[in-house]
């Protein structure tokens, strides 16, 4: 014979302060699980989002990233009319010579200052990366130091922004428009006309990659393999697609740490739930001799008050995800390991966080409710009733 769970529910409600003391416990536990999941499922998201499907990236063979690649022009001469690569309306390859620095931008969140990719493209460039529309001005006029930015970019730089200059290269340079994309990893750029960023910095023969647009599914993969199998080339081709996917890596010590500092506040909140269930067998030590006569046994005891423990989890764990939904489409950054600068992206509660923590609670409430649970069930019927 099993007990009721309103018998349970009940004695939660007496015990409100306690119950809401210990639930309090395990949510904040809870929320720090889940906004930790939050940063690295909106870095990851947003990076896999990122990226054509038909674009290919290429870089010198052996370079993890476009920062630490020496293109050559004379390279990029010789690839931009390989079979497979698409034509725009003039006929012209949809292929972008490309060169990528690091600048210093400061902001309210960072007065020290941040890395912000700066990417000099070809107007080709732009064709290609025609998810990206603007959102307001113009963008760049190709031999000018004329910047267009990213949306995230002028939201979190005031000195980014249309109107405003930025200092780099040999000068400043204005800004005339934003764009945004759909795809979250670009609005983190700021994109200037190659050759006049190339003569800044002094690289016009050895740039950064190049970017080229394939003429279809087919054509995509057997662009890379042609681009890899060239020795004269020398160059290493991949979709840009998994080239961002790779960066997702940049949150792994986000989750690192935060799996860590929950594991550590999850030790309290066991103990607390632990405190919790023992003071409530102790309370209701002649409860239990009066249950042991009237017929339930030691494992109907046991069940009950671990359902009860997993109930007061349930209520922390519910808590928890209130208390970090605010925090779902918030706009943050993170410095990237492989481009040296930073990426914005929205953090994202989705619904497998969600349950992630939901069941994390409950493994706290389990764990924390085991040890009374099976005290209760041990009392003989005789020394319950006299404790009472």
């Amino acid at each position: 014979m099993i007990l009721p769970i309103s018998y349970n529910l009940r004695n939660l409600a007496v015990r409100r302060t306690t119950t809401a003391m210990t639930a309090l416990g395990i949510g904040l536990t809870v929320a720090v699980l889940g906004a930790s999941f939050a940063l690295v499922d909106g870095l990851r998201l947003a990076l896999e989002a990122s990226g054509h499907p038909l674009n290919v990236l290429v870089t010198r063979k052996g370079s993890e990233s476009e920062l630490a690649s020496n293109f050559e022009r004379r390279v990029f001469d010789d690839l931009k009319f390989k079979p497979g690569i698409a034509r725009n309306a003039n006929g012209d390859p949809l292929a972008s010579l490309e060169v990528v620095t690091v600048i210093n931008l400061i902001s309210e969140e960072f007065p020290e200052g941040a890395n912000v990719n700066v990417r000099g493209v070809m107007p080709v460039g732009l064709e290609i990366r025609d998810d990206a529309r603007l959102a307001e001005g113009r963008w760049f006029t190709p031999g000018r130091r004329e910047a267009t930015v990213g949306s995230s970019i002028a939201r979190r730089y005031p000195e980014a922004r249309p109107g405003k200059k930025i200092r780099f290269g040999r000068g400043d340079w204005e800004v005339v428009g934003v764009y945004h994309s759909v795809q979250m990893a670009r609005n983190s750029e700021i994109l200037v006309d190659l050759n006049q960023v190339a003569a800044d910095f002094g690289r016009e023969s050895v740039l950064s990659s190049a970017l080229v647009r394939a003429s279809d599914p087919v054509a995509h993969q057997a662009l890379i393999n042609d681009l890899e199998a060239d020795t004269r080339l020398n160059v290493q081709a991949r979709s840009e697609k998994e080239y961002y996917a790779q960066q997702t890596s940049s949150g792994d010590l986000i989750r690192y740490l935060g799996t860590v500092v929950a594991l550590i506040m999850a030790v309290g909140s066991c103990f607390g739930a632990m405190n919790t269930m023992y003071a409530a067998v102790a309370r209701r030590s002649k409860e239990i001799g009066t249950l042991r006569v009237l017929g339930f046994s030691r494992a109907a005891i046991l069940v009950s008050f671990l359902l009860e423990s997993l109930l007061l989890a349930a209520l922390g764990g519910i808590l928890g995800i209130v208390l970090v939904l605010p925090v779902h489409g918030l706009t943050t950054g993170i410095g990237s390991f492989t481009t040296f600068a930073e990426i914005a992206f929205q953090l994202k509660i989705t619904p497998q966080t969600m349950a992630m923590a939901f069941l994390f609670a409950l493994a706290m409430g389990a764990l924390g409710g085991l040890l009374p649970a099976f005290q209760a069930s041990r009392k003989e019927i005789l020394t319950a009733l006299r404790e009472g």
